[in-house]
Order: C-alpha cells, then sequence, then structure tokens
C-alpha cells in the first residue's frame, strides 16, 4: 500500500475516534418537581406515595439520602442549582421573586456555549426575572410548553411534559448532545380537594404518621394524600420521558437526574428552616457513566454542586466558563465508585426573605447547620414573625386543608399548639436531636447539659460562613432586606395592605414570572 493511502486510512481513523468521542459526550436530563419532601418516593420506603419513574432511576443508578437544598423556596434553590454557589452568596438571587443578577453565569449557558442544546418545558428558574442588558435572559434554555394535555383533575398543569420533550429532542441535530430541563408544576398547590382519595386510589389508613406538628385528623390526611396523587402524577411523565430515551437509544448515554426544590406546601415545611425543608428526594442514573450501580449515598449532597459534577461529566475545564468560585464538588469520583477525599462532615442551609408580610420588605434571616445526629440554627431576627406578620391576614404558606384546620384550632380558642410550630416567633437559637426528634419539637438550645455541642456547632456554622463571604455574618446582613422584589404586586405587601388596599395574597403563578 501507498505511504499516502496509509495516511489516508490513519486520518480516516482519527476522524473517526473524534465522531466517537464525540458521540460519547453525555447528554443531562434534569428532572425536578414542585415542592417534594424526604422521603416521599416508594423506594425511600414510603407506602403512601408510589414512584415507578423515580425507582427505576435508583435502581439503575445512585439513590441519595442526605441531599439538601441550601434555601427551601423555588428561586433560590433553582439559582443555587443552575450556578452552584450556596444561596447566600447570590445577592439579590438569595431571595424569592428576586431580579437574577447578571454577574452570575448559569451552567446550562455554559453548556450551550459549548455545542450542547439546552431546553425546558414546565417550570423554570421562578418566580423572579431574569435579564441581560434590559433583555429577557433564559437562564436555562429554549422553551418548550406548546403541547397540552388535558389533566387528570383541576389545578395540575396542562402542560405534556413528553411530547414538548419529544419536539425538543426531534429539533436537535445529530449526535449533538443535549440538556434538558424538565420542571414540573407538581406537587405545587392549589390541590383538587380528596382527589387522592377520588382518582387516586388511595386511603386515609395509608399515612402511616401524620407529623407531629400537624392535627392527625382526616383533612390533614385526606390533604397528604392529595398531594401524594400530584407527586405520582409527574412520576408518570418521567416514566414516560425514559421509555422514550430507550426508544431513541438516547438512555445509556443521559445522565438522569430527579429530585425537586424544596419541601412540601404544608405549615412548617416549605420555605422554613429545618431538615424535614431542606431534604429532598435525589436519584442519579447514567448507564454509561455510574460504576456499580444500585448504591445507596448517605453522604451529604448540596444543590450548589450539580454545576461543578455536570461540566466535569462533560469535560468542560475551568478554562472554558466564568463560573468560578463554586461552592459546591463535583460528584465525579462517587459516579466512578471511588473513595471521595473531598465528603462533607456537615451541611449548612439557609434563608433570607421568601414572602411578603412583613414592615419594609423584611425577610427573616436564618443559617443552620446539620451535622450528625444534631441540627443548629440561628434566628438573626426573632423579634420578626418567621411565616410574616399575622395582622396582615396572611401567613406565608400556601393555602390549604391544613393550614385551614390549624388556624381554626386557634380562632376557636381549641388549640394553639400547631399554630406556634407553623407560625409563631422563634427563639435566637435552636437545637435539635434529629435522631431522636426529627420533626424538631424539642429544643435543647437552652439546655445545659448541651452547651458545649451547641457551642462547637456555631462556631462550626459561623466560621465556615464567614470564610465563604456570607454578607449576614460579616455585618452586611441587612443588604437582603434592601434588595426589590420582581413583581410589582408584591413590594411593600405589609404597608400597603395594613393601608386598607386590598392585595390578592396568593400572586404567586410561576408562568407569569418566566414568560
Amino acid at each position: 500500500m501507498k505511504k499516502s493511502n496509509l495516511c489516508l486510512l490513519w486520518i480516516g481513523f482519527l476522524l473517526i475516534g473524534c465522531a466517537s468521542n464525540e458521540e460519547k459526550k453525555p447528554n443531562i436530563l434534569f428532572v425536578i418537581s414542585d415542592d417534594q419532601s424526604y422521603p416521599h418516593a416508594g423506594i425511600y420506603g414510603t407506602e403512601w406515595v408510589n414512584t415507578p419513574g423515580f425507582d427505576r432511576v435508583a435502581r439503575e443508578g445512585l439513590l441519595f439520602t442526605q441531599a439538601y437544598t441550601t434555601n427551601a423556596k423555588c428561586s433560590p434553590s433553582r439559582s443555587s442549582i443552575l450556578t452552584g454557589r450556596n444561596s447566600w452568596l447570590l445577592e439579590e438571587a438569595t431571595n424569592h421573586v428576586p431580579y437574577f443578577p447578571e454577574k452570575f453565569t448559569t451552567f446550562p449557558e455554559v453548556l450551550k456555549n459549548n455545542g450542547y442544546k439546552t431546553g425546558l418545558t414546565g417550570k423554570g428558574w421562578a418566580p423572579g426575572v431574569a435579564l441581560k442588558d434590559g433583555k429577557k435572559r433564559n437562564l436555562i434554555g429554549e422553551v418548550y410548553r406548546e403541547k397540552k394535555l388535558d389533566p387528570p383533575a383541576a389545578f395540575i398543569s396542562n402542560v405534556n411534559y413528553l411530547e414538548n420533550f419529544k419536539v425538543f429532542l426531534d429539533e436537535r441535530t445529530e449526535d449533538q448532545p443535549f440538556f434538558f430541563w424538565l420542571g414540573g408544576h407538581e406537587p405545587h398547590r392549589a390541590y383538587e380537594y380528596a382527589v387522592g382519595t377520588n382518582k387516586g386510589n388511595k386511603y386515609i389508613d395509608q399515612i402511616d404518621e401524620v407529623p407531629d406538628f400537624w392535627p392527625d385528623s382526616k383533612n390533614v390526611r385526606t390533604d397528604m394524600l392529595d398531594y401524594a396523587f400530584e407527586v405520582e402524577y409527574f412520576d408518570g411523565h418521567l416514566v414516560k420521558v425514559i421509555e422514550e430515551l430507550e426508544k431513541r437509544n438516547l438512555l445509556e448515554n443521559t445522565i438522569i437526574v430527579v429530585t425537586s426544590d424544596n419541601g412540601m406546601p404544608f405549615p412548617r415545611v416549605k420555605g422554613q428552616v429545618y431538615p424535614f425543608d431542606n431534604r429532598l428526594p435525589l436519584a442519579i442514573r447514567w448507564g454509561n457513566g455510574i460504576k456499580n450501580p444500585g448504591r445507596v449515598i448517605d453522604e451529604y449532597f448540596s444543590f450548589s454542586d450539580f454545576a461543578p459534577t455536570f461540566l466535569e461529566l462533560v469535560g468542560i475545564g475551568e478554562k472554558n466558563h466564568d463560573m468560578k468560585p463554586f461552592s459546591g464538588k463535583s460528584w465525579g469520583p462517587i459516579f466512578k465508585n471511588l473513595p471521595d477525599t473531598n465528603s462533607r462532615e456537615y451541611m449548612i442551609i439557609g434563608k433570607e426573605r421568601h414572602d411578603v408580610g412583613r414592615e419594609n420588605d423584611q425577610g427573616y434571616p436564618v443559617r443552620a447547620i446539620i451535622e450528625g445526629n444534631y441540627f443548629y440554627s440561628q434566628n438573626f431576627k426573632p423579634d420578626r414573625w418567621p411565616s410574616g406578620n399575622p395582622e396582615t391576614g396572611y401567613l406565608n404558606t400556601d393555602g390549604s386543608p391544613t393550614k385551614t384546620e390549624i388556624l381554626n384550632l386557634r380562632r376557636q380558642g381549641k388549640d394553639l399548639t400547631y399554630w406556634n410550630y407553623a407560625f409563631g416567633k422563634r427563639p435566637p437559637e435552636e437545637l435539635y436531636n434529629i435522631e431522636k426528634d426529627p420533626e424538631c419539637l424539642k429544643n435543647l438550645a437552652f439546655d445545659e447539659s448541651y452547651s458545649s455541642l451547641k457551642k462547637s456547632l456555631k462556631d462550626k456554622l459561623i466560621g465556615d460562613l464567614k470564610k465563604q463571604g456570607d454578607p449576614r455574618v460579616l455585618g452586611n446582613g441587612d443588604v437582603f432586606d434592601q434588595y426589590p422584589y420582581s413583581g410589582e404586586n408584591v413590594k411593600n405587601f405589609y404597608n400597603r395592605h395594613m393601608g386598607g388596599e386590598k392585595i390578592k395574597t396568593h400572586w404567586v403563578n410561576p408562568s407569569d414570572f418566566e414568560k
């Protein structure tokens, strides 16, 4: 064979090798429900929720038992996911319903700049406003919401998640890697009352235990089953999406992440700072990249870990993006079943301003640490109401049968216990043994026998936050109260309401802020 022919043949092999390597660049499917708590999936052992989609991802991949958002509310939680930063380092985006700071890049933007097709269906980053040079900014990718369906119950979104995903896949060029955000509107409220028992073939006695911070009543159990119905509805779409990937021979090279943004929309959960609020379901599947699938991961996972993990797995180095420094870490070693030399000893969570209902749009700042069997939190403004001022008539928990029952018990003078758990003022410090008291009801912060432990946890919390540059512990925390809301209908809510203005309180419609 002539030398020139050998050279051509060798070049051909190189080209084939390059194409092959390009094909191996993984796709990413990020599936996120709206307001679903840990451990509400079948594989975690919750018998009143059936989630075959989530369970399959976990069985064929990794199941995480200690996954936490850094801030348990839609906007800040999703901001942390997209930027790889802890919530309190995101300026305006630390708050709910913010203007997203132009200075922060998101990992989908980086993926797009590196050849990925990016898109979303359902709920993306919301509620809030994201602009770049005065124009609407797509933090995640092109929006696909045109395909609709007839939902099985009132208040369920009519977005056809599967069909919109199929349109997205059909538009990509051959062998182009993709990132797709499948954002469920479920199980966000409102719910059709008793849909779980009427349409979901559920029954009241399926609930094995009602948390002690709610009344154990038929009404509350019905509410929990209605929540379960919506969790299962969204999981049903996940099942179909996985099947679609299989049909297209895309499943094994797609990293599938299934999680939620914050805890269930019930009193004392959504928007608060307890483990029950911030600890979320998480399963990850990647047929081509996870060694020894079926493992259960008990290490602390932070939502700030998603961005650095994705960029490492797709081979985008620091020189190709401007997202550093990350708060989170990459989970590449865990995927490969290698020892993790960078594992966490504890988790830090917190919040600033989540909703309306305090004078001058003030928030309720909290920072907390979870280490082993203990949870410690510092409430920086204990003189404020944690869920908004009661005199406004609007307490920042979604309307529900559970909330109504708690309010009625107080109005009727029958029981203040549940109202205080959900809406009452809290002391400057809280300490709980979450192994013995997972619902965080017995505060040990002022028990002298725990003073040494409390000091140790507080020192770790404040010391770590100072190193990170958290304005709250560096003496500039009030800056979070000065960032304006992006929604005109929620700015200055307290003062306008107390001035006699009639204000619509059920204002959060994520699509209003996404369009």
